[in-house]
Order: structure tokens, then C-alpha cells, then sequence
């Protein structure tokens, strides 16, 4: 069976997400949005797992829907911890994806989790432990759970960060490697960024929102052509055998430049280089971006990247096509106008005929068009800011909304 999944999102416990965040507005969602599968997130907080174990039941191993569930929309149990520790004389912070296969699992890693960490203490909780040492005890637990380097390029909370992380996955997880399968891309990179580095090329790249409000499901996402059970994900992230992943234009992502947001600046990585890494304004240390920690890290031969499409979600062209903002009521009435007459959003952005879409709106399916051809003009995000990109005409020319 083919469909797409987000496995990484967050409920209303953790830090700076939405009061909405509710496993029926999450199914809601993700049906608009055309996934099928969606994390459930925040599985390690007390009161999200009591949420989850009150009003889910399982409709196929591993996976669950809510007992009067309209929307077609199943969930994974996942959750994202926060490691900070030290290692090798440096501090370090790692942030990781679990996935597992049933509430009792869930039950069983939490109990032991939270005889020593306060895991009320947010959706995402910070363990004071190394990543192998958690890895370690959580597969002792569960050997069908899965762990997954979240965002693995931020430079404050990831692997393979420039602030806090390490150099290569091997040196992270040490003798518990081989038991890691898949990577999470972020929002500020993409597979031809990942396949630069020999050392990721043997792990599955899978893409996921990180959403922290309902409506970003879906910003980035994995397909999947597998038996829509736990092990049948599991399997397919195991052997690397994703159909593809959906990508944002990585320009889009906040962390893709290096730059330092009070001051404005924004640079390639050879700008900050010939600049010692000093912001030009201020001389403080710059925030060094994906893009700088890839080419750190790359090698002069690129491997194939695995296969993947870029993709805007719906409302920022919209936005664009209005002259507004992506909140704008007249956007949200347009959004689920289209949802109402084309069906979900993958489907608009992915697969509907440009003629069909342009029988509803013309400047809409030139939009969908050029994001389909990767007909964009992209403004790199940098240090917490995100960028931003803009159709073009085939010859190269800003379109005209």
C-alpha cells in the first residue's frame, strides 16, 4: 500500500506549540493534509500518554485511530527527547525520534525513564544522558522501538550540529550504530545535501514536519509503498525502502546560511570563512548554518540521493498569490475551498492536472507548475529566521501574481 507519513510532530505539552494540539484536531489534519499515517508525538509525557491510552484503539498492529474518528487517519506512537551531556570534553545536544510499536512498550520506556527524569516537565523532555547510554536501555526495553537522529543538521539541538554535536553518527552512538537505521533531513537540508557525506549514505533519509501546530503537518513527509502496520514503517526504515521523501526548498529552512539574526546578516559558508566565522557587524561568533556544516563534513565525490520532490505547502502559495499573510482570513477560505473541490493537499501539490487546477485558478496552477519544475527563486533562512522562496516563469522571471 502507498502513502505518506509524518512521524515527528508534538502535542500541546511541549514548549511553544499550539493549546489545540488534540489527537482529534491532529486526525483532522492529517486528513486535509492527505496523510495517512501521523505521529502521535509526546508519548514520554505523563498526561499526553493518558490522552493517548483513553481515546485511541488499535485498528492494525502497531498503528491507531481514534475510537469516532471520521478522518481516515492513523496514528504511531512517537515521541522526541532532548539529550544534554557531555562527551569527549565538550557538552552535547542531541535530539532524538522514538518510535514503538504498542502502548505497552510505551509504558514499559516510560517507566524506566521516569524513575530517574522528570518527564512532566515538558512534551519533549531533557534526559541528562548520553545518546548511546539512552539508545541503549530503550532497545534493552523494546527491541522493535526505533531511534532516530532528529533535525540531524540544526546547529543547536542535533547530531550534527556546529554548536553541540558531533562529527559523524559512529562517533554519537558508538557501539550502538548498528542498531540506528534512519536519519531526519530538517527542514534546512535535503537528500543531495545528506548524500554528500559517506558516512550518512548507509541510512534511510526520512522526512517528517516537526510540526508544533496542527496545520504544519504534512511540511515535510515520507511516502511509503509497505503493509500499513508498525512493521511494515518499521520494515521499509529499516531496509531503506522509502518511495521518496517530500522536501521544503531547504533555502526555506531557518538554519540553512550561516548569519547572525540581531545584527541581519546572512552569509555562505566562504563568506563566513573569509570572516573567521565573526559576524562583520558585531565581530560575536556567527551561527554556522547547515549548508556550512555540510560542505565541513562532504566529500569532493557526491553518492546518488535516495528519491525526493520539493514541495510548498498550500497556504504560503496562497499567501503569495493574495498579497497577504499565510493567517490571512481570505487564505484560509481559498485553502479550504480547493481541499473541498480538489481533495487533500498532497494531492493539489503532487498529482492533480494543472488544467484542472486551472480551471478554479490560473495564477494558482502557474504557482503549482514552477513548484513542480523547481522554478523557484530561493532566499536562504539564517540563525532562527526562516527563508523563502518564489515562483518563477520558465525564463527565470518572478511570477507575476
Amino acid at each position: 500500500m502507498r502513502f505518506f507519513a509524518d512521524l515527528h510532530i508534538h502535542s500541546r505539552y511541549s514548549r511553544g506549540t499550539s493549546p489545540a494540539l488534540e489527537p482529534a484536531e491532529l486526525a483532522r489534519w492529517a486528513a486535509i493534509k492527505g496523510l495517512s499515517v501521523v505521529g502521535s508525538g509526546d508519548f514520554t509525557h505523563p498526561l499526553w500518554f493518558q490522552r493517548l491510552k483513553d481515546c485511541l484503539h488499535e485498528t492494525a498492529p502497531g498503528l491507531y485511530a481514534l475510537a469516532k474518528s471520521a478522518p481516515a487517519a492513523c496514528f504511531i506512537l512517537s515521541a522526541e527527547i532532548s539529550l544534554i551531556y557531555k562527551q569527549g570534553g565538550r557538552g552535547r545536544k542531541v535530539h532524538l525520534v522514538l518510535l514503538a510499536p504498542s502502548l505497552a512498550a510505551v509504558n514499559k520506556i516510560n517507566t524506566a525513564l521516569g524513575r530517574r527524569y522528570n518527564l512532566r516537565s515538558d512534551g519533549r523532555p531533557i534526559l541528562g544522558a548520553s545518546a548511546r547510554d539512552i539508545s541503549a536501555e530503550i532497545l534493552d526495553i523494546e527491541e522493535r522501538a526505533l531511534i532516530i537522529p532528529a533535525h540531524i543538521w540544526t546547529p543547536w539541538f542535533s547530531l550534527l550540529g556546529s554548536r553541540s554535536g558531533f562529527d559523524s553518527l559512529e562517533e554519537c552512538f558508538g557501539d550502538i550504530s548498528p542498531f540506528i537505521h534512519a536519519v531526519e533531513t530538517g527542514l534546512s537540508a535535503d537528500p543531495p545535501m545528506l548524500a554528500r557525506v559517506p558516512s550518512l549514505r548507509r541510512y534511510t533519509m526520512l522526512s517528517n514536519s516537526d510540526a508544533h501546530s496542527a496545520q504544519n503537518l504534512g511540511r515535510e513527509a515520507s511516502e511509503f509503498d509497505c503493509p500499513l502496520t508498525y512493521e511494515g514503517i518499521a520494515g521499509a526504515i529499516r531496509a531503506n525502502a522509502l518511495v521518496r521523501t517530500i522536501e521544503f526548498f531547504p533555502e526555506q529552512g531557518k538554519y540553512h546560511h550561516d548569519g547572525h539574526r540581531a545584527c541581519g546578516v546572512s552569509l555562505t559558508p566562504d563568506e563566513s570563512r573569509r570572516l573567521g566565522n565573526a559576524c562583520p557587524v558585531c565581530g560575536k561568533p556567527l551561527t554556522l548554518g547547515v549548508l556550512h556544516r555540510v560542505e565541513d563534513l562532504a566529500r569532493r565525490q557526491a553518492g546518488k540521493p535516495p528519491p525526493f520532490s520539493y514541495q510548498v505547502p498550500l497556504r504560503q502559495i496562497l499567501a503569495q498569490i493574495l498579497n497577504c499573510g499565510e493567517n490571512a482570513r481570505k487564505v484560509g477560505l481559498a485553502y479550504d475551498s480547493l481541499i473541498g473541490r480538489l481533495g487533500p493537499e498532497f494531492q493539489i501539490l503532487q498529482n492533480v492536472a494543472v488544467a484542472e487546477i486551472s480551471r478554479i485558478d490560473e495564477r494558482l496552477a502557474l504557482a503549482i507548475l514552477a513548484m513542480r519544475e523547481n522554478r523557484v527563486r530561493r532566499v536562504p533562512g539564517y540563525d532562527g529566521v526562516y527563508g523563502k522562496v518564489v515562483m518563477e516563469t520558465a525564463s527565470g522571471e518572478v511570477i507575476d501574481f
